[in-house]
């Protein structure tokens, strides 16, 4: 057989790969089959992901899609806090903020992972064991289908932080919830709960993980489950606040995170595309991420231009504030921004002291 990998061996330095055995409906190993798990590898720092993990990822998407035993591609992470927040706030406020030149070189290896997922000869499927925020929302809707955790949260950052969510999310997002939605989402940069994602058909299906002492699974008791609130609108899925949500953390006191679960719907979904003819599954596949490719293909290239000299202005500062600011304040101060602006005051170092959070004392 001819090899058509990109290279005859690699070892990962960010990421973890694995080759995993296919399981049936019993939980048997399918002889000859796998799936492709790739796993961001950065909990500490809620498995953002660096320059070069960008690098690894679209090596290993690649690298799935040309093994002829893989069935499906699992994308996930480590630890049970997050998927992924996106791109890895230090090295963005450290080195890129005031070099859009290498920002934007950054950013071509961005598109090009994006890219990598979208093009993946194989089904991929995106399990989100905690936030997938920002990038990591962007990257995950890439993906073909999305199995949850009910712990887990969905949104983005773009706005709040100096950027805009031209990653994916401007061109996918209201493929998904709709337009009305997507611009809330996009702008005000709100979670939503695994609930509300799962009901307004952003993700396939969410399964619980807290696992309470005497082994029996809840559901996350800090989301509510009313259709609607007082005055009519939707609430189901809505992050309880008050003395809901005390009461909600109170019913966690003592559960343990299982992925258990989570890990049997993974396989599940995997061995129900394995009941089908691969090249059939393929084009199917192909045709439907057409509604996302036109999209992201269009401007994913200005984008890049865009987000590159934007790290001479709102980037710079916005990234340098989540970095450099306290536990509770790693925002701008907006207000004070746009009153510098509308007095013309340029973007130097005076308007970024007016603006970055004060280090506490």
């Amino acid at each position: 057989m001819k090899n058509h990998h990109l290279l005859d061996s690699y070892s990962y330095r960010d990421i973890l790969v694995e080759r995993r055995p296919l399981r049936d409906a019993d939980g048997h190993a399918v002889e000859g089959l796998y799936n492709a798990w790739i796993l961001l590898n950065n909990p500490a720092q809620l498995n953002s992901y660096s320059t070069q993990a960008v690098k690894e990822l679209i090596l290993a998407f690649r690298e799935a899609s040309c093994d002829r035993s893989v069935v499906a591609v699992v994308f996930t992470a480590v630890g049970d806090k997050a998927f992924c927040t996106g791109g890895n706030t230090k090295e963005y406020a450290e080195y890129y903020a005031g070099n859009p030149q290498e920002y934007k070189q950054y950013m071509r290896l961005f598109n090009d992972m994006v890219t990598a997922i979208l093009l993946c000869d194989k089904p991929v499927i995106n399990r989100v064991n905690g936030m997938r925020i920002g990038g990591g929302q962007e990257i995950g809707m890439a993906c073909d289908f999305t199995l949850a955790a009910d712990t887990a949260r969905f949104g983005q950052a773009g706005p709040k932080h100096g950027s805009a969510p031209d990653g994916g999310s401007t061109d996918f997002l209201h493929l998904f919830v709709g337009m009305t939605r997507a611009l809330e989402s996009c702008t005000l940069c709100e979670h939503w709960s695994a609930h509300t994602a799962v009901d307004i058909g952003l993700i396939n299906r969410i399964v619980p993980v807290l696992r309470k002492p005497d082994g029996a699974f809840i559901a996350n008791p800090l989301v509510s489950t009313e259709r609607f609130d007082a005055w009519g609108n939707p609430a189901y899925g809505a992050f309880k606040a008050g003395a809901a949500r005390e009461a909600g953390k109170a019913e966690m006191q003592g559960c343990t995170i299982d992925f258990s679960q989570l890990d049997a719907e993974v396989e599940t979904m995997a061995y129900k595309l394995s009941l089908t003819m691969p090249d059939c599954l393929s084009k199917t596949l192909e045709s439907v991420r057409k509604k996302k490719l036109e999209h992201w293909q269009r401007n994913c290239e200005t984008n890049r231009s865009w987000l590159a000299l934007n790290m001479m202005t709102e980037g710079r500062a916005g990234f340098r504030a989540f970095n450099e600011g306290p536990r509770h304040q790693r925002e701008v101060d907006f207000h004070a921004l746009r009153r510098a602006l509308a007095q013309a005051q340029p973007w130097d170092e005076h308007l970024l002291a007016r603006i970055l959070p004060k280090a506490e004392p």
